[in-house]
């Protein structure tokens, strides 16, 4: 008996070993996708565009990087939620011919990508800046490129997030750059 249960031992610690080790492989993974992920350097393109969401934390981003490259068109992703409320207002408040706000249909990333790629084809639009939080560069650029075949340059606006709610968001976009992989939107462009 104590050698089967030595043997029920081992494999459990195998087991447990080779779990801890695979969770592992993924924090480093998400921490590099997601917490801090590769950014080309900004530069001049036809519009600039601000994903729904955290409009606090990526407005501002985008505004100052539209200043300085001095990039023509802020495009503003509008939701109705309060997580948007800054794009929203400027939307309802400013009417700037210089700034698009649209709402994307279904009101989600895959719907933003469907949305851009509508006014990057109404534009001529060659080239789009999009500002979207850390986390979310992945995702959702891989969204941008299966809707466009125009240039799209990501841009990361670093939100405040408590360690739990980091791994809320590894969790998240783990999950959703796996959707997008598997089906992809606008597969057609």
């Amino acid at each position: 008996m104590p050698l089967k249960t030595a043997s029920v031992t081992r494999a459990a610690v195998r087991v447990a070993v080779s779990v801890v080790a695979i969770a592992l492989l993924w924090l480093i993974a998400a921490f590099q996708f997601f917490y801090s992920p590769p950014q080309a350097t900004p530069h001049h393109t036809d519009a600039i565009v601000v994903l729904g969401g955290l409009s606090k934390e990526r407005l501002p981003v985008a505004q100052e990087l539209q200043e300085s490259l001095d990039i023509p068109i802020l495009v503003v992703s509008t939701t109705g939620l309060s997580g948007n409320v800054e794009g929203d207002a400027l939307c309802h408040e400013d009417d700037d011919p210089d700034l698009i706000c649209f709402r994307p249909s279904p009101l989600n990333t895959r719907g933003e990508a469907r949305g851009l790629a509508e006014l990057i084809a109404q534009n001529g639009w060659k080239s789009i800046t999009v500002v979207t939080s850390d986390y979310h560069l992945m995702r959702a650029g891989t969204l941008m490129r299966q809707c466009t075949s125009a240039e799209v340059q990501m841009v990361g606006s670093q939100p405040d997030l408590s360690a739990g709610a980091w791994l809320d968001r590894f969790v998240v976009e783990t999950g959703g750059l796996i959707d997008v992989w598997m089906q992809p939107e606008c597969s057609s462009h």
